[in-house]
């Protein structure tokens, strides 16, 4: 028998999702039933509880994807699984097309080097609170960056205090000196060594990653390969990542020609010269890299976080190691693996037509102002009028708060959240601050939008009577 799923909403959305699913023409059973609230999106676990009087024999609930509290209780309570769908009616499709395959991001197999690339300019103390910070957007190794001619006497004191904190940690250096201290004190790693300088692999355990003796030339590359190979003890490759117009595309064939001669080798891949040395929005840039790394089976990379623009470096090569990942265990393309590295623009921005949202405010019959975006615009209505702008200081003169400062803040603000959206293409929910992905931290919001609406003139909470 198909499954039979039951659609709960309100009276605004009542008669869109009906048209939504005769369209979608889906192979299960369904109910839509309203419990009796105008915004679908204000529905709760409790007031599911106390309304729903009868599941009609569904297998399961779906509701709305901003519908607050406790769902596994509430499933126990009802005997049946209650789900949240998407968050907009018009994504049901694509939900029930994904539901079977949402991919697991919880995997990766790339390791992630953030280095502390002013390490001697810093205290131990800052040290640390760079690679807490570092960790907490997906870090695994901690990397102490040597500045050439400046002293780092407290290298050894750095490198003990982040293994009292269970960091993993390699020092990065041109002077072997400080690679055999960094050695010496328990670092992990060494960056880096090539053919001359393998000798510091015999004083030290930390596993050294190796680079050209010169730069380009895999034959020393090669040597120094079969230098660690005949030693018995592991190590890393590199054959360094060039800046663009400064020799990246042959660097991109250099890593290709080392994974082709050495099959079963690990590599290291130095990203922070496209992150860094590109002014472009690094999330992207980050996708396109860890795709080649993972095509190649690089697993291991080395990325900064020095330039103000390429400040969420690390937390976006995290998720695109997971994105990459799934999308290669998957053999598919990373597409519809998760939308955190689209931090501008979404796939699909605009989820109602102006026409749609036209047909929705004739239903309003309150004084509380809903405000929507297509690609038409900025629309912001309620019963009173239906008022469409492309910058919000059109819409002011209409709005009839100039003697109201708390209410002309919050649609101020509401407004230039949607302005923002329209133009970027992004998804605007009224009260909701937008999703930047994984560009932001994402946080809980600390006001409550509600304490700026005067009661009887703007949208407020429902009444569960």
């Amino acid at each position: 028998m198909a499954e039979h799923i039951l659609f709960l909403t309100g009276k605004l959305a009542e008669k869109q999702l009906h048209r939504i699913l005769e369209e979608m023409a889906p192979e299960f059973e369904y109910t839509v039933h309203q419990l009796g609230l105008s915004v679908a999106a204000l529905m709760t676990a409790d007031m599911i509880r106390r309304r729903l009087k009868d599941t009609f024999g569904a297998d399961r609930i779906l509701v709305p994807g901003r519908c607050r509290g406790d769902l596994e209780t509430l499933s126990r309570d009802l005997g049946l699984p209650v789900e949240r769908g998407p968050e907009e009616l018009r994504d049901l499709p694509e939900f029930f097309g994904r539901a079977a395959r949402k991919p697991d991001l919880s995997r990766y197999d790339l390791r992630i080097f953030a280095e502390v690339v002013d390490a001697p300019h810093l205290d131990v103390d800052g040290i640390l609170r760079q690679a807490a910070d570092y960790r907490r957007h997906g870090a695994d190794v901690i990397d102490l960056g040597c500045l050439p001619a400046t002293p780092f006497p407290h290298l050894e004191a750095a490198i003990a205090a982040l293994k009292r904190e269970r960091f993993q940690v390699s020092v990065d250096s041109l002077e072997t000196a400080d690679l055999v201290r960094g050695g010496a004190a328990g670092a992990d790693y060494l960056l880096s060594l090539h053919e001359d300088s393998l000798w510091v692999t015999d004083q030290v355990a930390s596993i050294p990653v190796l680079i050209p003796a010169r730069h380009g030339d895999l034959d020393s590359l090669d040597r120094a390969v079969a230098g660690m190979r005949s030693r018995g003890k592991p190590f890393l490759v590199d054959p360094i990542l060039d800046p663009i117009h400064f020799g990246f595309t042959d660097s991109l064939t250099r890593y290709h020609e080392t994974r082709r001669r050495h099959p079963e080798v690990e590599i290291m891949m130095g990203v922070g010269n496209l992150t860094e040395l590109t002014h472009a929005d690094t999330a992207g840039i980050n996708a396109l890299l860890l795709g080649v790394c993972s095509e190649l089976g690089i697993r291991a990379i080395l990325t900064t976080q020095v330039s103000k623009h390429a400040r969420r470096a690390v937390a976006e090569a995290d998720l695109a190691r997971r994105i990459m990942f799934a999308a290669r265990e998957l053999n598919a393309l990373p597409k519809h693996m998760g939308d955190g590295l689209m931090a501008l623009h979404e796939r699909a921005p605009f989820p109602y037509s102006e026409a749609e949202i036209r047909e929705l405010a004739q239903a309003i019959r309150d004084p509380s102002y809903r405000i929507q975006i297509s690609a038409a615009g900025i629309h912001i209505f309620n019963r009173d009028g239906f008022h469409s702008a492309a910058d919000p200081f059109q819409l002011y003169p209409s709005l009839g708060v100039e003697h109201d400062g708390g209410h002309a803040f919050y649609l101020g603000v509401e407004l230039a959240r949607a302005q923002i959206a329209w133009q970027l293409g992004k998804r605007y929910v009224q009260d909701e601050t937008l999703d930047w992905g994984c560009a932001v931290d994402r946080q809980e919001a600390t006001a409550d939008p509600h304490a700026y609406k005067p009661a009887g003139t703007t949208l407020a909470k429902p009444r569960d009577d």
